[in-house]
């Protein structure tokens, strides 16, 4: 932790910071272990159904024997397949259209209260369109979940896009610049940490859309692998789906963090 670069009051607050998160996450790890013991307690003495409630146990042989027979695999990779494509047609997409409604002012108003009724409706109404259009295939629910994540990118990138310091656009302006150097050098960076907060949500709303569209026209995936698990009771089949569908959206989560945190170093 010490630096001979920096004085001992940095290296006393840099101290406290990193003790401060050890201590977080020392918290954060009793109350998860406390929320399994007390689960598998109250499992095994029959204060909950495990039947229906499952147990950490249960769950644990569960997602042993399907690793080993390979369809845990299978339909985890169905589920983060459909979810990456969806999230990254929705970032580059969202992005491309809120560069064009930023250029042509008479399109985004043209546009907007559409953006809004779309934003509003509830996705899961589209699903079944979708559905019947494109049939029961992994295109519908990538297309069912670029719909999620679509507007809100537009939405987000857009604002951050119209409310950038006018001050800076007048700058380029005076010394020359076009618009394509208004929005190379200004808007862009300066919406870079917008636009990365955007695909921190995006990731999240991704895998809603593709569970929602698993829900409905799924023949593999961890949504279909709940739906299914509820419909014949096996709810160690659901309560693992979710716990993996937890861990794999923390995950895609923290790389995109990890992502910013590399592009940040770069440009200092």
């Amino acid at each position: 932790m010490n630096n001979h670069n920096m004085s001992p009051e940095q290296n006393k607050y840099l101290r406290k910071v990193y003790k401060e998160r050890k201590v977080i996450l020392l918290y954060q790890i009793i109350i998860l272990a406390v929320l399994i013991i007390t689960w598998e307690i109250c499992s095994v003495y029959g204060i909950i159904d495990s039947f229906i409630f499952s147990s950490p146990s249960r769950i644990v042989k569960t997602f042993i024997e399907m690793l080993m027979d390979g369809s845990l695999l299978y339909h985890i990779w169905v589920t983060l397949y459909e979810t990456i494509i969806s999230f990254a047609l929705g970032s580059v997409l969202g992005i491309i259209i809120a560069i064009i409604l930023w250029w042509n002012k008479k399109i985004s108003k043209i546009l907007e209260p559409y953006l809004i009724v779309f934003n509003s409706l509830p996705k899961t109404a589209l699903a079944p369109i979708f559905i019947v259009w494109l049939g029961h295939n992994k295109r519908s629910i990538i297309i069912t979940a670029l719909t999620v994540a679509i507007v809100v990118t537009i939405i987000n990138v857009f604002n951050g896009f119209v409310n950038v310091d006018k001050e800076k656009v007048k700058l380029i302006y005076t010394f020359n610049g076009k618009k394509i150097d208004v929005l190379k050098k200004v808007i862009i960076p300066a919406n870079f940490s917008n636009i990365i907060s955007t695909m921190k949500v995006n990731i999240g709303l991704s895998f809603i859309g593709v569970i929602i569209g698993e829900f409905i026209a799924g023949r593999a995936g961890l949504g279909q692998l709940i739906v299914y698990g509820s419909q014949v009771l096996k709810m160690d089949w659901v309560m693992m789906s979710i716990i993996i569908l937890a861990l794999l959206a923390t995950g895609l989560y923290e790389l995109i963090v990890f992502a910013e945190k590399k592009v940040n170093k770069l440009n200092e």
